[in-house]
Order: structure tokens, then sequence, then C-alpha cells
């Protein structure tokens, strides 16, 4: 998923000189006020920041006011201008070198909190884009699709665990516009994926915190004609949406209970929790218990069921003693290699061998995630290497991949309550080279999880855009996961009848 604000086909013509069409350069919607700086140059020349407006949702916003537009979402598909004032427009078909910087800052990822009143420290998302491109009036088309899928396997009553995928695993594809959300709920049907479907809230709802009614009949209309399950409510906790303060307890609370009523509007049965404060769950607790919701706290990577931050949560669940109360595993946490679409991107940016070697032997180590990163940073400064040109991989490469062993997972088994069944990648012998499908199954299944197992396929955060079809990826990995779940079960014994001979063993 290319972190970039513009792309080949951005630079339109303008009465007032020129535009460029941006691209939100994240996978989830954001507030106008998430926008910290906009630079632009053309032809070697810089804007003035007085000659730069942004146009969003028929309004106008000179740069200065952007910080403080915290009630503007920036919803994922939608396509601002941002417009700059020039002698004379640009004409369609020239062709102009543009150098665009932007720096965003994501309200949901809080690094620390603020101190007296003031706001915190949220990770940044900084993108320096520069391209020459040719002035156009039309949208670049979508790729055609495959059609033409062999349909799955029917499930089975003695399949220990239910299917489905979260639509993040779309997430490139839906920004771009590929999909809209019926489309997207068709594509998913076409090729026998279900029937769980998770979201992410701040991804799809237009109205994002709220739930709309013209959402819900969207969504059950899609779900009358495809037979789907709602499975898991994504939600996430916008503290940095103000950029003077983070938010109050109060309006935690707030927007918390906002996402839960709309969960309860589309059918879910679950949220995914982003805070497991203990002050804030003791507030949402009476909200679920009048809803019936599951509230489900996720371990990602780089931490696992034991790692310190999650005893905390685990303990605060011990004192609240509440069923609704439990976590949403993801396997990122357990991968036993760095995956292949990650590598490939680091290439990309200009690794050779023995530099990807190097950063497979230090991500394999058991030293502290920072550790890991600052080492394999520090390698790259003594080959004269800017790490600045891996973007957020030489991070990324850490955070999204956890090498904590699969059997610890059975340590919370009892409160597990979903499964992000991350994967990145499924190779020509239908495995998942990266993370161990057939142990983890085997895990889950001796262990009692019968709950759903959601399809989330992150190869977007390292793949380009059209690299890969990531819902025909899903649709492999629920084979894989079928699999593996039935490659566990004793074969159902063939009737013997008076002339019958023995079964053919299956061939495996």
């Amino acid at each position: 998923m290319p972190n970039g604000l513009i792309h080949d086909d951005s630079l339109r013509p303008h009465r007032e000189g020129l535009a460029l069409r941006l691209t939100l350069p994240w996978y989830r919607s954001l507030w106008l006020s998430s926008v910290s700086t906009l630079e632009l140059t053309v032809d070697g020349q810089r804007v003035p920041a007085v000659d730069l407006v942004l146009e969003h949702a028929g309004r106008r916003y000179s740069l200065d006011e952007l910080p403080a537009q915290s009630e503007a979402l920036w919803f994922l598909q939608e396509h601002p201008l941002l417009i700059a004032r020039r002698s004379a427009p640009l004409a369609v078909g020239e062709q102009h070198d543009i150098v665009l910087h932007g720096e965003l800052r994501l309200p949901y990822m809080q690094i620390t909190p603020g101190e007296d009143g003031g706001p915190g420290l949220y990770v940044p998302n900084i993108v320096h884009d520069a391209k020459r491109l040719t002035v156009t009036e039309t949208d670049a088309p979508a790729p055609a699709l495959m059609p033409d899928v062999a349909p799955p396997p029917p499930a089975s009553e003695s399949d220990p665990f239910r299917l489905g995928l979260t639509l993040y695993s779309a997430s490139a594809e839906f920004r771009a516009g590929w999909f809209d959300f019926a489309g997207l709920l068709d594509r998913v049907a076409e090729l026998g994926i279900g029937p769980g479907i998770e979201i992410v809230a701040s991804q799809v709802l237009p109205t994002y915190p709220v739930v709309s009614d013209d959402f819900v009949r969207a969504w059950r209309d899609a779900f009358d004609r495809h037979g789907f399950v709602a499975s898991s409510f994504g939600a996430n906790l916008d503290m940095g949406r103000r950029r003077d303060r983070d938010m109050t307890a109060d309006e935690e609370f707030e927007f918390s209970e906002v996402m839960l009523d709309g969960a309860k509007k589309l059918g879910f049965p679950l949220v995914r929790i982003q805070s497991a404060k203990p002050a804030l769950l003791r507030r949402l607790l009476p909200v679920a218990e009048r809803l019936e919701l599951q509230l489900a706290y996720e371990i990602h990577a780089p931490l696992g069921p034991n790692a310190e931050p999650i005893l905390r949560v685990r303990e605060t669940y011990a004192d609240l003693e509440s069923p609704l109360l439990g976590f949403v595993a993801d396997f990122s946490s357990t991968m036993h290699a760095m995956s292949p679409t990650l590598l490939r991107a680091v290439r990309r940016a200009g690794l050779d061998d023995e530099a990807v070697a190097t950063l497979q032997r230090v991500w394999a180590t058991d030293a502290p995630i920072r550790e890991r990163q600052q080492e394999f940073i520090g390698y790259l400064q003594g080959r004269d290497f800017d790490p600045g040109r891996l973007g957020a991989f030489a991070h990324l490469a850490f955070n999204m991949h956890g090498h904590v062993d699969p059997h610890e997972w059975a340590d919370i088994m009892p409160q597990i309550l979903h499964v992000h069944a991350k994967f990145y990648d499924i190779d020509e012998s239908g495995q998942e080279p990266a993370i161990d499908y057939p142990e983890l199954v085997r895990v889950f299944v001796e262990r009692g999880y019968r709950g759903f197992w959601s399809s989330e396929w992150e190869g977007h955060a390292f793949a380009e855009l059209g690299e890969v079809d990531p819902l025909l990826l899903v649709r492999r990995q629920h084979d894989l996961i079928r699999r593996s779940m039935r490659n566990l079960q004793p074969p159902t014994p063939a009737p013997i009848t008076a002339t019958s001979t023995l079964p053919t063993p299956p061939r495996v």
C-alpha cells in the first residue's frame, strides 16, 4: 500500500492554477486535524503556504486552519483537493515535477499522554512524494478481477472454527476506490469467503464514529443477499483527535459508547477495544451488559499473552470478573520468520542480500524490540545507508512481526473471544511461509477454542497496490485453515456392507 499522498493520476487542471487529488496516506480514516504539514514544490519552485488551500467536503481550509478541524473526517475513500494558486492554469497533457511533503499524526496511536492538560505524543506518518506527473482529468481505472474461481469445500458441522475475514484485508483496494462497500461484500461472496464479516469502524464508516441509518440499510441488504454473519466490530479510540489536548476520561467514554451502540445496530456480538484502562472498562461494562456485547482487547505483535502490558490487562480482567471481557488473538505475535512480502519491500527500498540477512538475524534475537531496531539502524548507518530510505519499514519490521511461541496462546485460551488469523503470504504449496498455521490450528483445537477465525491479510502494509489480489489470498488461506482443521479430525469410517471391501486410504 503506497504511503503516498499523490499518485500517477493526481495532477488536475484547475481554474486557479493546479489541483492535486490527494489520497489519505493511511489505512484508516483520520480527522483533518491530523494533518500537520503540507509543503508543495512545482518544477523546483516552492509554493508559498498562503497560496495553498485544501478543499474537502465542499469547504475550503487554509493550511493554518487544519489543526482546528477535529470534527471534519477525512474518510478513507475521499480525495480532497490541494489547490495551488498560479498565474496561469495548467493544461491537460502537460508534465510537471511535483514534490509534496506531508506530515500527519495518528490520533489513536498514543506514545505518551499529555501533561498538565496539554497534548500527548502520537505516532507520526511522514510522507515525501516526488513524481513527474501528467495533468489529467480522469482517475486511473481499476484492474480487472479474476473470474471463475472454484467454490470452496462446504463447511462441516465438525469443523471446530467458523471462518471469515476482516474487510481490513482489502484496505488498499477500498482506499483506491476499486470497490464501494457493497461491491466489496459482493466480491467476498463471489470468492466463497465467509460467513464471518469483521469491520474496522474507522475504515468503512463514512460517518465515523457514528453508524448511520444509511449504512445500516446497506449492511443489511448485503447480509440478506449473501448470508453473512457479523463477527467483530473494530473500535479505535482517537485520544488525539484534538491538537490542543488529549481526550478527557468523559470524552473517551462517550466516544467508546457511540461505537458500542453502532456495533449493536449492525448486529455484532463483539467489539474489539483499543483501551483496557481499568476506569474506562468499569464505565463501559454496564453499557456492554445492556447491549449484550463482548469486549475483547487485541494482543498484537510484538506482544504475546505473557508480555508485561498484557499481564496488566489480565490483572484488570481478574479484578472486574466479567465474562464479557476477553482478548482478540492476533497471529502477528507468533511468527517464526519474517514475511516474504516485507522482505520484497525492503529490497525495493535498496537493501542488498547482506542487509536482508542481517535484518532477519537481528529480528530473530530475543533482545527487546527497541534494542533490535537500534541495532539494525546502526548497522545500516555503518554501511552509509540512510535508514530513512526504508521509511517506516525499519520499525514496522519489528513492530509487526512478533516471534512469541504459538503455544503461549494456550495460557489464556478461555479468554480468547475472537481470532485475527493474520497472514502475509500463501506460497505455492498453500502454506503461510512465516506463520505455522497447522500448529496454531492444533493448539486452538486441542484447547477448545470454537469461535471465529477472521482472516486478516496485512501485506498491504508492504505490498504495492495491485501487486496481489488480497481477497484471492484470503480464499487460499481459508483453504489452508480448512485443511489444517480437517487433518486433525479422525476420518469418518465408510459403511461396510456384506459385499464391500475395506476402503482405500485417502491420498494425502
